[in-house]
């Protein structure tokens, strides 16, 4: 082995531990993040929404309840829902899936979710506390003109809506 081969090895290893470092310290500062983010929702006065993490062990998947707005075809109802949060959160946005049946236009019958702040509006200021209160919000409020379920966008303002919102709706309680 020559001279110069010897000392490149040393800088290899260190730049790997270099990005093991800055790995380990974004990982701490989302759990960090994630932390405080459980507390504001554990101290939020806001009804109808609540998450918190699957295990102690593991800050990064959550589940959630939503329940349905007052006023609006889900009233009384609550679904619920799994969120995953990357290892560069906040700067990129959480997957949200509904587990809970939920016939709506921007929820797919898989339980992915259209929303602009999940996607290409999300923000860094975003918290799960406001992702829950527009998945909320949503509910109540589609946007007919990005459908994930167009037969749900075609049938939201009519009778029939309900009808297949109680045909595909499961309470939490009974599943």
């Amino acid at each position: 082995m020559d001279l110069a081969s010897a000392h490149a090895r040393p800088r290899v290893a260190s730049s790997k531990a270099a990005v093991s470092s800055q790995s380990a310290e974004a990982s701490g500062s989302v759990t960090k993040r994630l932390g405080s983010e459980l507390m504001q929702l554990m101290m939020s006065s806001s009804q109808g929404i609540s998450a918190f993490p699957k295990t102690d062990a593991n800050l990064f998947d959550w589940i959630g309840t939503i329940e349905g707005p007052a006023a609006t075809v889900y009233a009384g109802m609550t679904f619920k829902i799994s969120i995953s949060f990357p290892s560069n959160y906040p700067y990129a946005a959480p997957t949200i899936k509904f587990d809970s049946p939920c016939y709506h236009p921007n929820v797919d019958l898989a339980g992915n979710i259209c929303l602009d702040i999940l996607q290409d509006k999300w923000s860094a200021v975003y918290s799960v506390h406001t992702i829950l209160l527009s998945l909320q919000s949503l509910l109540g409020e589609p946007n007919n003109a990005s459908p994930l379920n167009n037969e749900a966008a075609n049938l939201w303002d009519t009778p029939e809506f309900k009808t297949q919102l109680m045909k595909h709706y499961r309470s939490p309680d009974s599943a």
